[in-house]
């Protein structure tokens, strides 16, 4: 058990153990939970202990809540990773938690790291002690709890949001960090900057940082710090992107996004943000293959094959040369005409046929390979549209018999679905005036 009234941890500690807050007051950021009147701050302070699920990026906190809430709390405090933990591991601190709550009647708490790692079954294997009150369980994940955690266990926890740092927060941060670690040495505003940058909303990876460079310095004997001295000695890490993760989908989001709302800048921008972040760029062409039909469709019918084509490229040159490919491939869809009426088109004549009756082909609209198909009027009455004036057979029908009226494909007006639009209407219009000589024909 983590002994929270201790002294602060000694020197050789981890500067981001030395730091952590042992107090609310301390914590740096999360004011929309710990602001006052805010949900975490209303539950320190009326005394409710509850189950929950803190969900956020790395380096935000939610290890230091969890710890201080039990500091609160007066209780008990057991940690467990998903990563390395299962359900024996999970049978313990039930059995630590009946132990002390018979010697002492101090609540526990139990706090999951990386709880979107466990499966279906070691998740409810939390749910009968959390309704039974000997636990009250604190889950921690950077994963969507929505998706990575089982709805029994999401239905008896609340789930808090917690945000990355800011840029304010995090300036706060470092110069709690450089007080503590290298109180003597100036550092440049540039260098601080650069530092806060790199950290990228990561309370803790600041920290790191911090710490990095205060060894840096001692070993380089420098009095003060430059941005030069920062750029040499802090080896730039990828930018947080995990690419299965949250933030792979949240960013192929804002690029599905930016390409349908024809912002070129915004797409390249969040095309190279998940390079930079190490995905994989062939991920990225499918993407786009899909986006050229789902957004662009027949307003710019080019669009898919330069999709195709860019991924092709892409295939044959690999990285970096072929990434142009998709880097024009990513502003093309993004300034190419727009329209969703082929997805549209496709979504209600799913809908309608997974509702609608097995409906038969007409006869005159089926193949007659044989003589006895021919015999059963196959294919009769079929009318050869190329026979017929313009290529179009005005007034026929090639829905099923009975079937009502229904037109699934709305072609928009912008590029050249404009000119399909015209050129259906101009054919609705004509079977229109066809059936209805048909019509005047059998009175």
């Amino acid at each position: 058990m983590t002994d929270l009234f201790a002294p602060p941890p000694p020197s050789g500690t981890p500067l981001a153990e030395r730091l952590r807050p042992r107090t609310i007051a301390e914590v740096v950021g999360q004011r929309h939970l710990l602001g006052p009147g805010k949900p975490l701050a209303v539950a320190f302070h009326a005394g409710k202990l509850h189950s929950m699920i803190l969900w956020g990026p790395p380096g935000v906190g939610k290890t230091t809540l969890a710890r201080l809430m039990a500091d609160a709390f007066n209780a008990d405090f057991v940690a467990i990773s998903a990563v390395l933990a299962g359900v024996k591991e999970i049978r313990d601190a039930v059995a630590r938690a009946e132990l002390v709550r018979a010697q002492s009647g101090r609540p526990t708490i139990l706090f999951v790291d990386e709880v979107h790692r466990f499966n279906k079954a070691q998740q409810d294997a939390f749910l009968p002690w959390v309704e039974q009150g000997l636990i009250t369980f604190i889950g921690a994940t950077t994963e969507n709890p929505s998706f990575e955690v089982n709805s029994a266990l999401l239905s008896r926890a609340a789930v808090y949001v917690l945000e990355p740092l800011g840029p304010e927060e995090l300036a706060e941060l470092f110069a709690r960090a450089v007080a503590a670690a290298m109180p003597s040495t100036p550092i440049d505003e540039s260098a601080r900057d650069a530092l806060v940058a790199y950290a990228d909303g990561d309370g803790r990876r600041l920290l790191n940082l911090v710490e990095q460079l205060a060894t840096a310095t001692t070993d380089a004997g420098r009095a003060a710090v430059d941005l030069a001295f920062v750029e040499q000695t802090i080896a730039r890490s990828l930018r947080r992107f995990d690419k299965g993760g949250e933030a792979f989908y949240d960013q192929i989001s804002a690029l599905h996004k930016a390409v349908r709302g024809s912002d070129p800048d915004a797409a390249l921008y969040w095309m190279c943000r998940m390079f930079d972040g190490g995905a994989d760029p062939l991920y990225v062409g499918r993407r786009m293959i899909r986006m050229a039909s789902e957004d662009v469709g027949l307003a710019d019918p080019r669009a898919l094959a330069l999709a195709l084509d860019a991924v092709a490229a892409y295939e044959r040159l690999g990285s970096p040369e072929g990434e142009l490919a998709l880097a024009e491939c990513v502003l093309y869809l993004a300034v190419a005409a727009k329209s969703n009426a082929t997805y549209v088109a496709y979504g209600a004549a799913r809908a309608f046929i997974a509702q609608d009756g097995s409906r038969p082909v007409p006869l005159r609209l089926r193949n007659a390979p044989t003589r006895l198909m021919k015999s059963l009027d196959y294919g009769k009455g079929y009318r050869y549209a190329h026979d017929e004036e313009g290529g179009y057979a005005a007034g026929e029908h090639y829905l099923p018999d009975g079937m009502p009226a229904t037109t699934f494909y709305e072609p928009t007006d912008r590029g050249l679905e404009e000119r399909i639009r015209q050129r259906l209407a101009d054919f609705r219009s004509r079977d229109a005036a066809a059936r209805k000589r048909s019509r005047d024909d059998e009175r």
